[in-house]
């Protein structure tokens, strides 16, 4: 039979049988006078046997090995077996991840430990805060890692006081412009560390992130943040850690 034949036979094309040629897994038969290549039922059972390998995700340079060798087959599969074990369990994650962006309705380049404890935005967050505050969840997923889940937990998690209490003051640190008397922005320094100081606590038991985490978190919020409100950021930081309860950020 022709290439063009033993490829429709075998489920593959005619430029796949040359690639099996050029890298020696399949056996390249002589041309006729005429300048065809006439296949017979040994290359058809040959290539029934790299299809269905290859099928099992056998890669193609391991071909020449395991094709002729029952040994280096059996080995082979173990690990493949292992192989699908872990993109099993990979796409289940994902699909875990999936579900709870759908459950919850976040965006989905959000961390899915994020959108467990937060679909979006408050009511009436304006809008560069709003992607100030999303900016600020994508890089504590990327600094968590596998303390996603505490950590996360920790941020969202119950502080002091009541939540009319908490937006209120949020509102008023949005609220922060270059008019703002120095008695407000006092006062609100103190508010913001009293609030914070449960949360600080809880995120005292997670696993330490890397110096980078801070650097960069500082520097989304001296570019997306005014001024005085990028300071008073600092500030609470600052007497946070001066306390002895800072995040670890």
């Amino acid at each position: 039979m022709l290439s063009g034949e033993l490829a429709e036979l075998a489920g593959v094309t005619v430029r796949t049988l040359r690639h099996y040629h050029q890298i020696g897994v399949l056996p390249e038969p002589p041309r006729s006078a005429g300048g065809y290549r006439h296949y017979d039922v040994r290359h058809v059972v040959r290539l029934l046997r790299i299809t269905r390998m290859t099928a099992l995700g056998v890669p193609l340079a391991a071909l020449p090995e395991v094709l002729d060798d029952p040994q280096a087959t059996g080995r082979l599969l173990n690990e493949l077996d292992r192989q699908a074990v872990a993109e099993i369990d990979r796409l289940t994650a994902r699909r875990a991840s999936i579900a709870a962006l759908r459950r919850t309705g976040a965006p989905a380049d959000l961390p899915p430990e994020a959108s467990t404890w937060r679909s979006g935005p408050a009511a009436g967050t304006p809008a560069d805060m709003a992607r100030y505050e999303h900016d600020q969840l994508i890089l504590a997923g990327l600094f968590l890692g596998p303390h996603s889940a505490a950590g996360f937990a920790a941020l969202f998690g119950e502080a002091g006081g009541a939540p009319e209490a908490s937006a209120a003051l949020t509102a008023r640190f949005y609220d922060l412009d270059a008019d703002t008397p120095d008695a407000e922005i006092a006062s609100l320094i103190d508010e913001l560390v009293a609030q914070l100081e449960p949360v600080a606590a809880r995120l005292a038991a997670v696993p330490a992130l890397e110096p980078r985490a801070a650097a960069l978190m500082d520097e989304l919020s001296g570019q997306s943040l005014r001024p005085v409100q990028h300071r008073v950021l600092r500030r609470v930081q600052q007497q946070l850690a001066a306390a002895g309860s800072s995040p670890r950020t």
